[in-house]
């Protein structure tokens, strides 16, 4: 019967000070008990070096002390985002790279634009016109910031009130039951993963802070065999939500067709019958130390032309750079957050703006957001708009088809995507 006495998790583990001098220099490196813990994990099912890898490796004159930690499985990722009481290293991001919460605007936002008054027509059966004036908000929302905000936007809150619950459900299952979705194959339809950042002169990635859940949707076809069993309720709650998000996104396609002067379903046709739709639900546990991470690094949404976003009400943490300046978009009650995509920017040949933006973390509450993106066929041909082109307004994006675009993506996984740059004309 073994009675073991070990440190506290919080405690300083190195060679005592008393015990090192010139000619018995230290071996090992000082480091947190709780990070000892973690390494211990990680080796589990191994014959575990229960020096956590923290030998001295002696470099230049000051003898630099370095931990060599091995990637973390996607289980131990999960683990220790929804457990630990300090940041495990594998999330900690250079201090360039960081989220420099205090210089973060909470006063400017996106524009909140009112959807009650889409339509001049009151006869139900003549064809929906959207109104002038709110074609000319959402023209220029897209002009000047590439998001905002929507409310009164048609769809019962009950709904989406219930889809964010089942999604919370979802995160909710035992970490050995979400992992059978976990894939770092990111052509699979229906895959659980966490993103990362390689960062230059780092052999570790980094990852974020965060859990994301992707398949694909379709607002009429069925896909439920597609989507997870557990929760019970959530094949049911999702088809409902996408048949109205589809409805949605018609509808929004029409204004921002005619904010461009174009027919109204002028952008729905150009992306093709059959469009890229893809959800991805973002999972961010409370997070010790919010300013030493990122629950989604800085990014635009490089394969969709329309996104549209449910936040959780009351906890802040998507950003939106304008200006040189990050902004947070609080959560409205009832709201959705609509953001151009690149392909979009690409369409409008930079009229209309694909932004920055980030997730950060907070300390006290978890939150979930959730993205329906609407994208093009993988057989269409992008480009800028030839009806918005001339003299004064030469194309600055070459035409390319959207697959080759896709495989462009792939190619620069784990760095600040840079796709649509490599399709500018030079001549710009």
């Amino acid at each position: 019967m073994a009675m073991f006495y070990g440190p506290n998790r919080d405690t300083v583990i190195g060679p005592i000070e008393e015990l090192v001098d010139e000619q018995r220099p230290p071996i090992y490196r000082n480091y947190r008990y709780a990070e000892f813990q973690e390494e211990f994990f990680r080796q589990q099912g191994t014959r575990r070096m229960n020096q956590c890898n923290v030998e001295i490796q002696k470099k230049s004159l000051h003898n630099q002390l370095t931990c060599q930690i091995a990637l973390f499985s996607f289980f131990h990722l999960i683990v220790f985002m929804e457990t630990a009481s300090i940041i495990p290293s594998k999330f900690i991001l250079p201090e360039d790279k960081r989220p420099h919460l205090s210089q973060v605007s909470t006063l400017a936002s996106i524009p909140i634009i009112d959807l009650i008054d889409y339509s001049e027509n009151d006869d139900e059966n003549k064809d929906d016109v959207p109104s002038s004036l709110l074609v000319e908000k959402i023209s220029q929302a897209c002009e000047e910031y590439g998001f905002f905000q929507i409310i009164n936007h048609g769809i019962p809150e009950e709904l989406c009130n219930t889809m964010m619950a089942v999604t919370y459900e979802f995160f909710e299952l035992p970490p050995e039951e979400r992992n059978q979705f976990y894939t770092t194959d990111h052509t699979k339809q229906v895959k659980l993963f966490n993103y990362y950042l390689n960062v230059e002169g780092q052999d570790d990635k980094v990852s974020m802070w965060s859990q994301c859940f992707s398949h694909p949707w379709h607002p009429r076809e069925n896909m439920t065999h597609l989507l997870p069993e557990n929760p019970p309720q959530y094949r049911e709650v999702f088809a409902e939500y996408a048949k109205e998000i589809g409805a949605l996104m018609s509808k929004l396609l029409c204004l921002i067709s005619k904010g461009l002067g174009l027919e109204k379903d002028y952008l729905e046709k150009r992306l093709g019958k059959n469009p890229s739709l893809l959800v991805q639900s973002n999972h961010y546990p409370p997070c010790p130390e919010p300013e030493l991470t990122l629950g989604l690094a800085i990014h635009t949404d490089l394969m969709t032309a329309l996104t549209v976003l449910k936040q959780s009400d009351g906890v802040t943490g998507l950003q939106v750079i304008k200006d040189g300046k990050w902004m947070a978009v609080d959560p409205i009650p009832n709201a959705f957050v609509i953001n151009l995509g690149d392909q979009m920017q690409v369409l409008s040949n930079g009229r209309y703006k694909s932004v920055h933006h980030r997730a950060v973390t907070n300390k006290a509450e978890r939150r979930l957001s959730m993205a329906m993106f609407y994208g093009p066929n993988k057989d269409s041909v992008i480009g800028p708009i030839e009806e918005l082109l001339d003299e004064q307004h030469p194309p600055f994006y070459r035409k390319y088809h959207f697959s080759e675009f896709v495989q462009e993506f792939h190619s620069q996984e784990g760095t600040r995507r840079m796709v649509k740059e490599v399709f500018e004309l030079k001549n710009k």
